[in-house]
């Protein structure tokens, strides 16, 4: 399936099944914001319950908070957002469409690393068993002329943006002669500036009231508390502080579904370090974050690293774990290594002292700080585009199957009676009311069988469980696993340590 007909079908998959519905959509919808549905919900609060199970729960040195998504509007003077919160923007003056600039350069880029897995492709299927991948892209005289193009113009974006020459990051587009995707113009106007964020205000009269902003990124309600979370906690340097929670920005270029939203759920972790400790910590949690990833079995071939060519002014390291989305490797979680920035910026702006006293040096100082952030709702587009699959079967059909990691699906079984009489609704109601005060259960009697099978493979739902007239007799009932279609008999009283095995969280958490 072409990549763009695998994203297509995941959009529509995604409505249909109730996982993500446009936002307002009888009114026709609001632009770049969506609607979880029931089972959307669900997968994101699975995603969500695996991330800080793994981050806050098995860390005895990291600790949860909720932070509140108004902050003072000094907050954001002191972190930049003010300021330098900004996307390079270009107007095309044929279609009078808005791009941020960026994004023009590194599709165009995305388009020569597609030349290179068609490149790759052709040779594995002329070579069979016996390609060798990495000695292919490191020899092949195409491919390293199309990886050399992509760096060099990589290299010089990020330095542009970096030295603030948005004069240059328009000739750049002007020389690889990038069009408007939608008219195939090259009419471009000057690259500007625009900043990202959401304002509003507090109070109810229009004179009195304060100007603030919708939060941008949840990081600053972590730095704001770190006093009051280190005395309350009694934590030792190094600790860290979790959070998860909505954040908002103004994107003018919001596409992809919810790859790029305005509204959209972050789950950060900001870490606190002793200042020359920050880069073994940026080497420990890189390799952390991806072993969390891993752990959820999506393909080690999925995910790679990406440095950053242009680093913020605060950082001295940074990198993005990215994912293989249908639409190419974009970046899914960002791993940072912020110096004493951010506290340092709030002592100063606060006038209130925001330091660590490390009993064992006998002094003070303003920690350094590693941060691991992920999208939510990337982490959820990651998860769903990855395990929705159509499958050849046997017989010559084929089955639409989401095949979720079993610990993030929403639901973990079906109970099916096999017919609506001789008593089955009534043990497949009971063995619901079992099961459900343990996983969350569907009971499905509509339409035979077969289909009801394929409604569930569809959804992704790990098991479904059929009570049939044989359980009338010796109390066995057939559970079918979702990704492998086999079928056992077993005993009603086995099902719950059967399907805990599948999907607790302590089995795929040890993985890592």
């Amino acid at each position: 399936m072409a990549n763009d007909d695998k994203f297509k079908k995941v959009i529509s998959h995604a409505k249909e099944y109730g996982y993500v519905f446009q936002s307002s959509e009888i009114y026709d919808g609001l632009s770049a914001v969506y609607d979880y549905a029931q089972n959307g919900a669900e997968l994101k609060n699975n995603i969500r319950n695996y991330w800080w199970k793994a981050m806050v729960q098995m860390h005895e040195n990291i600790v949860g908070i909720d932070a509140a998504i108004f902050m003072h509007p000094t907050t954001w003077k002191a972190s930049g957002h003010v300021d330098a919160f900004n996307d390079p923007l270009i107007d095309n003056k044929d279609s009078k469409k808005r791009y941020r600039a960026d994004v023009l350069v590194e599709d165009y880029c995305a388009k020569i690393e597609a030349k290179i897995n068609k490149e790759v492709a052709k040779a594995a299927k002329r070579f069979g068993d016996a390609f060798n991948k990495e000695e292919f892209v490191s020899t092949n005289g195409r491919v390293l002329g199309y990886q050399e193009k992509i760096d060099s113009t990589l290299k010089r974006l990020g330095k542009s943006l970096e030295n603030e020459d948005l004069a240059d990051v328009k000739a750049l587009i002007e020389e690889l002669e990038i069009a408007d995707p939608l008219s195939g113009s090259r009419n471009w106007t000057d690259v500007k500036q625009f900043n990202l964020m959401f304002g509003t205000k507090l109070g109810a009269s229009a004179d009195s009231a304060m100007d603030l902003y919708l939060r941008p990124e949840t990081a600053q309600g972590i730095f704001v508390n770190f006093l009051n979370v280190q005395k309350t906690g009694r934590m030792k340097i190094p600790f860290g502080i979790a959070q998860t929670g909505k954040a908002f920005r103004n994107e003018i270029v919001a596409r992809q579904f919810i790859f790029r939203m305005r509204e959209f759920e972050q789950m950060e972790m900001q870490f606190f370090i002793k200042p020359g400790t920050q880069k073994e910590w940026f080497e420990y949690w890189k390799e952390h974050r991806l072993k969390w990833h891993k752990s959820l079995g999506m393909g080690d071939d999925n995910y790679r690293f990406h440095d950053h060519e242009k680093l913020a002014h605060y950082a001295d390291a940074a990198t993005d774990i990215e994912f293989n989305f249908p639409f190419g490797f974009k970046e899914l979680e960002g791993i940072h290594s912020r110096t004493d920035f951010d506290l340092s910026q709030h002592e100063e702006y606060s006038g209130k002292k925001l330091q660590y006293f490390d009993h064992e040096d006998n002094a003070s100082y303003t920690p350094y700080v590693l941060e691991t952030s992920i999208g939510l709702d990337r982490m959820f587009l990651a998860v769903f585009s990855n395990s929705l699959q159509e499958e050849e079967l046997d017989n010559g059909t084929t089955r639409t199957v989401l095949k979720l990691p079993a610990v993030l699906a929403p639901t973990k079984a079906a109970i099916l009676p096999l017919v609506k009489k001789d008593g089955l609704p009534d043990i497949a109601k009971q063995i619901v009311e079992d099961l459900k005060w343990d996983f969350n259960v569907v009971y499905d009697e509509k339409d035979a069988v077969g289909r009801r099978y394929r409604r569930q493979d569809a959804v992704g739902t790990p098991y479904c469980i059929t009570v049939d007239h044989d359980t009338l007799e010796d109390n066995t009932v057939t559970i079918r696993h979702r990704d492998t279609m086999e079928q056992k008999r077993v005993k009603i009283d086995e099902l719950r340590s059967i399907i805990k095995k599948e999907v607790d969280v302590r089995e795929w958490l040890m993985k890592m």
